[in-house]
């Protein structure tokens, strides 16, 4: 981990320009965990053996806290985010980070950095937990020692500052996850693999990549790092649906809360197998008028355009719709404060 900046002027490099401090704590079988301590954000020391660089004993987080219109900073769910971690940890056969430990390190790390965000709706403070395996050990065996490390960065908008519909492919030749896998947690191994699918979109002029599942290769996953909703009819009649999870997906936080906010916006929602040929299908028919994607650095983020080798089409007339931009801006004023809060899922930071 060789990235060393001071305090960001701008968001050009989307994830490189990190804030002023890190969080971090050490685990170890005799002790446990250790208190967190703040520190100035620095490079690492770590020993050419260090079993998490050789085996992928690692595992993170994403999660945002957002300038409210009172001027304080409030986090996104951190406690779905924390439970989360856990569920990573279990599955790599790492220790679980207690959820108050959690919790008391992103509000340290939100006081000492917060300033550093502007009131400005389009930038949040996106928070990157991490864990790794730290023994010096070739062993093919899980660590007996861990580190964690809180960092942060001034997020702008994942695609960029405009809120404009993206095109995506149907990637066809690498599964991103299998039965019995991980593609359900967190884990640094999952992601590695997917760039060269994400390449090939690019080179075929598309922003993002969709995943179908390992066994059939007909089945909608998820549109790269993220979940994917549909939208079916049009006016009061309206459903969001989105794929089932299966131990194969990952179960988004923010999938989660718009399930939710679509029932309280009065839309019927459902979790289903969605086959390649049927979202083709019911686009052109016109049952499908929109699809988003969403999670903590899409949001909420239009899909206008598909690219597949069984042939391309667009997602209604290849716009943002209605219930796309509606969802995104209730979405948007909950984290900003400018909606209620039923769920209290916002932590406000003093």
């Amino acid at each position: 981990m060789s990235i060393t900046t001071n305090r960001p002027e701008h968001t050009a490099e989307h994830g490189e320009l990190l804030t002023e401090h890190l969080v971090g704590a050490t685990w170890d079988e005799r002790r446990g965990w250790s208190a967190t301590t703040a520190e100035p954000y620095r490079d690492l020391s770590l020993d050419p053996a260090t079993i998490g660089l050789h085996y992928g004993q690692v595992i993170f987080e994403g999660l945002k806290a957002h300038r409210r219109a009172d001027d304080r900073l409030a986090i996104f769910r951190p406690g779905e985010h924390a439970r989360r971690f856990q569920r990573s940890a279990r599955r790599l056969c790492m220790p679980e980070l207690p959820v108050g430990t959690f919790l008391s390190s992103l509000r340290d790390l939100v006081r000492l950095d917060g300033h550093l965000l502007s009131d400005d709706p389009g930038l949040s403070l996106y928070l990157r937990p991490l864990m790794f395996g730290t023994d010096r050990s070739l062993m093919l065996r899980p660590s007996r020692g861990y580190r964690y490390l809180l960092m942060a960065f001034i997020a702008g908008g994942f695609f960029g500052d405009a809120v404009a519909p993206v095109s995506v492919m149907v990637n066809r030749d690498y599964p991103r996850a299998f039965p019995g896998g991980t593609g359900d947690v967190k884990c640094a191994a999952n992601y590695a693999p997917s760039f060269a699918a994400q390449r090939q979109a690019q080179q075929f002029g598309c922003d993002q990549v969709v995943w179908l599942d390992a066994t059939s290769g007909q089945l909608v996953e998820e549109l790269g790092g993220m979940n994917l909703f549909f939208v079916r009819r049009t006016g009061t009649d309206v459903e969001l649906v989105t794929p089932q999870l299966t131990g194969t997906l990952l179960p988004g936080v923010t999938r989660d809360a718009l399930l939710k906010l679509g029932r309280r916006l009065g839309y019927r929602t459902s979790e289903e197998p969605m086959p390649i040929d049927q979202w083709r299908a019911e686009c052109r028919s016109g049952r499908i008028t929109e699809t988003f994607a969403c999670g903590t650095a899409a949001v909420v983020t239009p899909v206008g355009r598909v690219r597949d080798r069984d042939g391309d089409w667009n997602i209604g007339d290849g716009g943002t719709g209605p219930v796309t931009t509606r969802m995104r801006e209730t979405l948007v004023d909950l984290h900003h404060g400018r909606a209620a809060d039923p769920d209290a899922w916002m932590e406000p930071v003093d």
